[in-house]
């Protein structure tokens, strides 16, 4: 697959899964956390958004990574 198509759905997929995570960890936020301090909502967005970085990591890895058709190309 050429690496601009990589790029193109792996773009997508990392903004479709920001959205996702963002949606669903302030869902869990709003449910469970609605009484807690202020402190708890800092540490507990603190952790949540640095957590969906993971699987973006391995998305823009898979992204950089030259195509079956290009890695004979000098």
């Amino acid at each position: 697959m050429p690496v601009r198509i990589k790029k193109l759905i792996g773009s997508i997929l990392i903004i479709a899964i920001a959205m996702l995570y963002a949606l669903i960890a302030t869902t869990i936020a709003a449910a469970k956390l609605a009484d807690a301090s202020g402190w708890v909502h800092l540490i507990y967005f603190l952790v949540t958004g640095l957590f969906w970085v993971v699987p973006a990591m391995f998305i823009i890895t898979w992204m950089t990574k030259p195509g079956k058709t290009e890695s004979g190309k000098t």
